[in-house]
Formats: C-alpha cells, structure tokens, sequence
C-alpha cells in the first residue's frame, strides 16, 4: 500500500467527486455539500493533478465524465461508505433524518409497493426525501457507483437480477405468473393447454439488464417459442394492449390482481412448469454502512407481509 500517495488524497476531495457524479454540475454539487462553487471547483483541480486525467469535459451547461472518472467511481463511492460506517454509529431516529434516501423499481413494481412506501416516507422526518426512480433511468450501475440505494425488480428465482459479487440481493415478496387476455378473447371461456397458449400471439415486456427469463427458455426448450407480436416498455403498456387485442400477456398474479389496467382481463394461470418467480431487492453492499439505508433495507425487507 502506497501510504505516501494516500496521505495526500483528501476526503473532502473524494466527496466532491463522488457528489459530481451524480450531479454533472458545481453548482449542484456545491448546493448539496454546503460549499462555494469555487470550493467545489478547487477540490476538482486537486484530484485531476493527483489522478492525472481531466476527470469531466463541459458539454453545455453540464460535466461530462471522462471514462476513467466512471471507471473509479464505484470505488469512491465504496471507501466514503466504510468511512460513513466507521463515524455513523448509534441508532437511527428516522425522524431526525434531513437527507435522501432512493429506491427504484418498474412503474409496474410500484402499484405493488405503493402504500408499504408511502408508509416508510410518514416516518421520516419532515425534513427527508424518498426519491423512488424508475429502472429504465437507474440500473445495476447505478448501484455500484451510488447513485441509488436500491432496486427492486420482479425476477425469476433461478435467475439472480445479477451476478456482481459488489451487489446483494434478496427475495422480498414470492409470486407466480398467470396469463392475461381480453374478457371478449377467444379463449377467456375455454381451458388454457400449451397448444392454445402457442397458437396465439404475445406481448412481452422490454428489459435490457436481465437475461431471457427462465420460463421462455424452458418453453422453447419442451414446447417451442411464442410467437411476439408487440414488445412494450412496462406491464401496464401490455396490459391495455391486452383489452384492444387478441394478443396474450403473461406477467406477475400479485400485478394483475392489483392493478388498475389489468381490471376487466381474464387470468389463466401457465399450462407448463415455469418454476418459481418472485420480487426481490438488490443493494450494493456498502451500502449498508449507512444507518439510514440499513434502516430502510429492514423496512423493505419487512413490508412485504402487508402487501
């Protein structure tokens, strides 16, 4: 360990940049940090001398980081949570907390959660924030580079939202699939088999980060693949697609009994063995370091028996 080079890192360095990251802007981050812009902008010469990169390039009125700026930035934001750890000691009063917490999820995923949420933001002081973003904004990367506390996301059990050996996840609510369609359908009065189910034609949600689910592989692999007619952003897309078409939509039971544009579609539950599906929330594992955030884990991590 090179003790030399460290001795001349400075703390509220790493802090500037790890808030720059987040806000692409001085001003932004000097807000957050209760310091002049011109503070925030010193600390920033500082560590592009000491890292020997420019670190951010302005593009209008915003900072772009460099690829080495992103590369480090999960590391930073790694070390400022083992040192919160190391100074945040006692218990949390969540009434006396002013700062932010966030969480993301599926549009879908929060008419789930909804009132376990706004639960959790009555017992935070007047002064905090629960900012819950939505996954096709914040992602895994989000996670390791803390950006965002935590996700949730509806998975297959067999299939881990990830394999980063930084990030953690865990089962918070079991669920199982059921296959939607209009009440006028074809099939709404008849008995769903696999032959049927593959005669039609689907509606599939769009989800860059996870793999192909667990259930269309073992479909294709017994059966034969369906046949996709429309990709959509979210559930509640496939859902009102379902109540104009013809077309079938297989999603989460706890969804399609909650929400509102599932209302009026017949459910069938899947005519295979589809294994076992569930939500789950995945957090960096610093990320716990932080008394505010155990306090919300243990929150999440709780509520789902009340949904």
């Amino acid at each position: 360990m090179d003790y030399s080079t460290l001795s001349r890192l400075s703390l509220k360095n790493l802090t500037v940049m790890h808030v720059l990251l987040m806000t692409h802007s001085v001003t932004a981050t000097a807000d957050i940090l209760c310091v002049t812009p011109s503070s925030v902008s010193k600390a920033l010469s500082q560590l592009k001398m000491q890292l020997n990169d420019e670190l951010f390039f302005r593009r209008g009125n915003q900072l772009t980081p460099t690829q080495y700026a992103l590369s480090i930035g999960p590391a930073i934001h790694n070390v400022l949570s083992n040192i919160n750890g190391i100074f945040e000691q006692g218990e949390f009063v969540p009434t006396r907390f002013a700062g932010s917490l966030s969480l993301a999820m599926r549009e879908s995923t929060f008419e789930l959660f909804a009132s376990t949420l706004c639960a959790i933001s009555a017992k935070l002081g007047e002064h905090a924030r629960l900012n819950i973003g939505t996954k096709a904004e914040f992602s895994f990367e989000a996670l390791l580079s803390g950006k965002l506390d935590f996700l949730v996301l509806p998975h297959d059990v067999s299939q881990p939202p990830t394999l980063s050996k930084s990030l953690e996840w865990q089962t918070i609510l079991a669920d199982e699939m059921v296959c939607l369609m209009r009440a006028g359908h074809p099939l709404s009065d008849t008995r769903l088999d696999i032959e049927n189910y593959l005669a039609c034609r689907h509606i599939s949600v769009i989800d860059k980060d996870l793999a192909e689910p667990y259930f269309e592989q073992t479909l294709t692999q017994r059966y034969g693949a369906r046949q996709i007619a429309m990709l959509v952003a979210d559930f509640g897309a496939a859902a009102l697609t379902c109540h104009h078409s013809d077309y079938l939509f297989t999603c989460s039971k706890r969804w399609a009994e909650t929400a509102l544009q599932a209302k009026g579609l017949v459910s069938k539950p899947l005519p295979f063995d589809y294994g076992q599906v569930a939500y789950s929330l995945v957090w960096n594992t610093v990320s716990l370091n932080n008394p505010a955030c155990r306090w919300l884990y243990e929150q999440l991590t709780a509520a789902p028996s009340q949904v």
